[in-house]
């Protein structure tokens, strides 16, 4: 199972992170669309639904140490990102403005368990859907699908996809899938693999020159190219999939109905693009949304 726990740390005035899980050019336009709460909402025979109405909130779980994606400011306390936004407009059109929003930031390994045990109600957070997951759990979307890129220095046009990494200093966490990929493929030689604990490590190496690429999922690099969009770019070739879901409750099917409605609602109404553009599409890579799967 990939693992995707990220720790931010303040390292040099730069945010490090942890990690381990196209129509449209993307502009900077600045702020997330505000979100409206929908006025008498209904979703007959949701559970969770009822729970959220009775106690008058709605409890998300997120990650809060993924810039661009789910972020928590230290210094405001407001989370940000992609993955935050997107877990906004599904309370909005739930009923839930911005003011009866918890957020609960899970850790990859107990996402699982806190929607069986009801300590949040979704859970919007680089969260693969698979087939071992299912098992446990429900998802609505996918809302993304990402996938392992290369992150390189901006001015890099040697480097344009995976076939072009021979004779690369490749960089990645010790013990990860990503890095896993890159020995089973060969796609370098051993020699030029550099491992490290977390993955700010290996972006501090690539802006030093000491390595020519950074590898993990996409909207994890992107993350960090759009917080440095003059050193580092994302190539945009990725070479696996990784769809990003929302998860439920699995006995919550009409909640799952609901979240699939509002998730191809904002594809179709430009509402998806919209908050891609001001958040992951701040990197300069394009995006289009998924297909969403009625499972």
């Amino acid at each position: 199972m990939r693992v995707r726990s990220l720790a931010a740390l303040l390292l040099a005035g730069g945010l490090a992170l942890t990690a381990c899980g196209k129509e449209g050019s993307p502009a900077d336009t600045g702020s997330a669309p505000t979100q409206a709460a929908e006025a008498d909402v209904k979703v007959d025979g949701s559970a969770t639904f009822d729970k959220m109405k009775s106690r008058g909130k709605v409890v998300i779980g997120v990650k809060e140490d993924q810039p661009g994606l789910g972020f928590k400011d230290a210094t405001t306390n407001k989370y940000s990102g992609f993955d935050v936004e997107i877990a906004r407009l599904v309370a909005a059109k739930l009923g839930f403005g911005e003011d009866k929003i918890e957020y609960k930031a899970i850790a990859s390994a107990g996402r699982e368990q806190a929607l069986i045990n009801g300590d949040v109600d979704y859970y919007v957070g680089t969260y693969t859907i698979n087939d071992g997951r299912k098992e446990k759990i429900a998802f609505a979307g996918p809302y993304f699908v990402a996938g392992q890129d290369l992150l390189v220095r901006a001015d890099d046009t040697s480097i344009t996809g995976k076939e072009t990494l021979m004779g690369k200093k490749v960089c990645s966490v010790t013990g990860s899938t990503p890095i896993k990929r890159i020995k089973d493929e060969k796609l370098t030689e051993d020699a030029n693999i550099t491992e490290f604990q977390n993955y700010s490590q290996c972006v501090s190496k690539l802006a030093e020159g000491a390595v020519d690429a950074v590898t993990t999922d996409d909207a994890i690099l992107k993350g960090y190219a759009a917080q440095e969009k003059d050193k580092f770019k994302v190539v945009g070739k990725p070479f696996s999939k990784e769809p990003y879901g929302i998860g439920l409750n699995k006995e919550d099917k009409p909640l799952r109905d609901k979240v699939n409605d509002v998730l191809q609602s904002a594809i179709d109404d430009g509402t998806w693009k919209s908050i891609y553009d001001s958040t992951l599409g701040k990197s300069g890579s394009p995006a289009e949304p998924p297909a969403i799967d009625r499972y």
